[in-house]
């Protein structure tokens, strides 16, 4: 198995994510160990929700799953980079394609898109 460095940054690396045809960045999340060796087995990608303190299958809840088609590593082993397929058009817990959907211009935030989904339906809070 390759092995990431999660000493360097805690127990935890970044995981950087695209949509693997088109290369938009879809989100930033975070894996510990367990979260990696589950991504590698599964081929769906894995996480680690800090805020929660366990592991969330990207799209369990939702339907929005990532199945993971290609997989890189930084020069220093402690970051990640997930080429995926996006099921259901949204990578945002926000119900947005991509979570970086918000644009500064002119000193002001500018919304770029509009929500796949209704986060309140999906999720019912």
């Amino acid at each position: 198995m390759v092995k990431l460095d999660f000493e360097k940054t805690g127990g935890l690396v970044p995981a950087v994510v695209q949509d693997y045809q088109t290369g938009e960045v879809l989100m930033l999340a975070f894996m510990n160990e367990e979260a990696w060796r589950a991504t590698l087995s599964s081929g769906q990608a894995t996480y680690y929700s800090r805020s929660r303190q366990t592991l969330w299958v990207k799209g369990k809840t939702s339907g929005n799953l990532q199945l993971v088609k290609e997989i890189r590593i930084d020069c220093d082993d402690d970051t990640v980079l997930l080429k995926v397929e996006q099921l259901g058009g949204a990578a945002c817990h926000t119900g947005y394609k991509s979570c970086f959907f918000k644009q500064i211009e002119n000193g002001a935030v500018k919304i770029t898109a509009k929500p796949v989904f209704d986060p309140q339906e999906v999720y019912k809070k």
